[in-house]
C-alpha cells in the first residue's frame, strides 16, 4: 500500500545559544492544500522558505505548523538604569520636602517601570537563529511525512477489505437464482397468466413481449459489470505511487451511483438485499476515501 492519509502530527525539537524551540506539525483532511503557520514577532521572514519545504512534501490536507520559542534560564541579564532610578529618586525627595514624608524604602524605588530592566539576548530572530529553525521544519516535514505514511497504510488495509466486501456483494446480486433464464420464465408466466385472468380481452402474446422487454430493462448486467471494473480500478489505485485520493473520491461516487441504479432494478429480496449491503459499505468506504491525499 502507498496511499497516504492527510491526518498526521509531528514535533521537533532545537536550540541554538540561549534560545530553545520546537516546531508541532498537525494536519488533517481537506480538499486542497491549506498552510496555516503561528510564529513568534520577527520570523515572518521565513514564512515563504516554509510554505515552499511544505508544498514540496505535501500535496493536500490542511496542516498547522506552530513555533514555540523560549530562551535558556539565565540568558536574560538584570540591567539597572541609573538614569531612572536618580529621577525616581529626586522625585521622592521632592515629594517628601512638600508633604513632610521620608523617602521610599529602596525596594519601593527599585520597583517602578523602568528602573530595572531585564537585558535580552540579541541573537532572537536574527539570520543565525533563523536558519537552524527553518532545518529543523524540515525536519519535523518529514516526520509528517512519514506519519501520514502509516495512516495512509492503516488506511489501505481497510479500504482493501472493505473492497473485497463490495466484490462479495456484486457476486451474491450476480449469481442469485432469481436471474437465471428459468427463474425469469417462470415469474414473466405468473405476471402475463394473472393479468389475462383478470382481462381476458388482453393479447397474451403481447403481453408476454411487454413482459420480456421489462425484464431485460430490470436485468443488472450491466451495473454487474462496471461495479467490477470500478473495483479493479481502486485496487491499482491503492498501489499507485502518486496521490490517489481525488480519484479514489470520485470512484466512490460511481460505485455508489451503480449501487443505487442496481437498488432500483433489483426484482427479487435476495438481489435487493445485496443491493442494501452494497451502499453501507461503499457509504464507508467514501467516509475512508475522505482523508486520502
Amino acid at each position: 500500500m502507498k496511499i497516504k492519509s492527510m491526518t498526521g502530527f509531528a514535533r521537533t525539537e532545537g536550540s541554538h545559544g540561549a534560545m530553545r524551540w520546537h516546531w508541532e506539525l498537525r494536519s488533517v483532511n481537506g480538499r486542497g492544500l491549506d498552510l496555516r503557520f503561528r510564529l513568534p514577532p520577527g520570523f515572518d521572514q521565513i514564512e515563504p522558505k516554509l510554505r515552499e519545504a511544505a508544498q514540496k512534501r505535501l500535496v493536500r490536507g490542511s496542516v498547522n505548523a506552530t513555533l514555540s520559542m523560549q530562551r535558556e534560564e539565565g540568558a536574560a541579564a538584570i540591567r539597572l538604569n541609573e538614569a531612572a532610578l536618580m529621577q525616581a529618586v529626586a522625585a521622592a525627595d521632592r515629594a517628601g520636602e512638600l508633604t513632610g514624608s521620608a523617602r521610599p524604602p529602596l525596594e519601593a524605588l527599585l520597583a517602578i517601570r523602568g528602573v530595572l530592566e531585564v537585558a535580552e539576548p540579541r541573537d532572537a530572530g536574527n539570520a543565525a537563529l533563523l536558519k537552524p529553525t527553518v532545518e529543523s521544519f524540515e525536519a519535523a516535514l518529514d516526520g509528517l511525512v512519514a506519519a501520514r505514511a502509516t495512516e495512509g497504510r492503516r488506511l489501505g488495509e481497510i479500504l482493501a477489505d472493505q473492497l473485497g466486501q463490495i466484490e462479495t456483494l456484486v457476486a451474491t446480486a450476480a449469481n442469485s437464482p432469481a436471474r437465471s433464464v428459468e427463474a425469469i420464465r417462470a415469474r414473466l408466466a405468473e405476471q402475463v397468466a394473472r393479468l389475462v385472468d383478470a382481462s381476458p380481452q388482453l393479447d397474451a402474446a403481447r403481453l408476454h413481449q411487454e413482459a420480456a422487454l421489462i425484464a431485460t430493462r430490470a436485468d443488472i448486467e450491466e451495473e454487474v459489470k462496471r461495479l467490477g471494473a470500478h473495483i479493479a480500478a481502486a485496487r491499482e489505485l491503492l498501489v499507485a505511487a502518486d496521490p490517489v485520493g481525488r480519484k479514489l473520491e470520485f470512484l466512490s461516487q460511481e460505485f455508489n451511483r451503480e449501487a443505487n441504479t442496481l437498488c432500483s432494478k433489483a426484482n427479487a429480496p435476495e438481489i435487493t438485499r445485496s443491493g442494501l449491503g452494497l451502499k453501507a459499505v461503499i457509504d464507508q468506504l467514501r467516509e475512508q476515501v475522505q482523508n486520502i491525499e
